[in-house]
């Protein structure tokens, strides 16, 4: 029913409406996401609503819950709880820059850092991740740690002085559970937020690193191919990556 003689598509007519349902909505906290009507961070709302039978304006019986909603707070849409899975841009640039990290280390335990050409492809592919200062001796120094069966990829304010691992001795035997677990931590999550060719580019330069001082070791082939199951890459293109990747002549 509507107001006789009065405009009924007015804001002021609609609240005024003799019967209807209306969803009332409570602020139940807020934090920062991904929006995407926006397309980029922003704050959000997360809200809870209430139906309720309307009458003349006014909120009377409740007719039940709603699935709570995240509103962005610039342009006001409304998304499902979802939408804060997806990582925000900052998280997803730090997430990038701990995944090329992890799996350079990974493959550095696995294959030796004797070889000057593996090192400065190591210390390339970590500063083009975001880690501008890094240098051969932060990571030598990060793979002392793990040589010195820490348990866990360490920083780098708590580990002993540099020193190489055995160059021969397999990845399994070297660090390979707990290194197994950190590529998993690292890589599995990031995984779904990156198209096929960001999540082969991450393997690939892994497998850079591994023929920078000749063909590959079994040791590093099990770390990549550790690599491309956490990137959900199946077997059939890792193995066509990896036959991609040629040591430099």
């Amino acid at each position: 029913m509507e107001v006789p003689g009065v405009n009924a598509h007015s804001p002021r007519v609609r609240d005024l409406r003799v019967l209807g349902v209306r969803t009332l909505w409570k602020t139940v906290g807020d934090g920062e996401f991904y929006c995407p009507g926006c397309g980029g961070d922003r704050n959000y709302a997360r809200r809870t609503g209430r139906r309720h039978l309307v009458v003349l304006g006014l909120p009377l019986l409740p007719r039940g819950h709603v699935a709570p909603v995240v509103e962005c707070t610039s342009c006001h849409h409304r998304f499902g709880t979802e939408a804060l899975d997806h990582p925000t841009t900052t998280r997803f640039s730090a997430m990038l820059r701990d995944a090329v990290h992890t799996v350079t280390l990974a493959v550095l335990a696995a294959g030796g850092t004797e070889a000057r050409p593996v090192r400065q492809a190591a210390v390339g592919a970590v500063r083009a991740a975001g880690f501008s200062d890094c240098d051969e001796e932060q990571l030598l120094t990060l793979i002392a740690a793990l040589a010195a069966d820490t348990g866990r990829l360490p920083g780098a304010h708590d580990v002993p002085a540099p020193l190489d691992p055995p160059r021969e001795t397999p990845w399994e035997m070297y660090a390979g559970t707990a290194l197994a677990i950190e590529l998993h931590e690292a890589l599995e999550p990031l995984a779904p937020h990156l198209a096929p060719a960001g999540r082969e580019n991450i393997l690939l330069q892994g497998a850079r690193i591994a023929v920078a001082d000749g063909p590959y070791r079994p040791a590093e082939r099990a770390v990549l191919e550790t690599v491309g199951r956490a990137l959900m890459i199946g077997p059939e293109d890792t193995e066509r990556l990896l036959a991609t990747t040629r040591t430099p002549s």
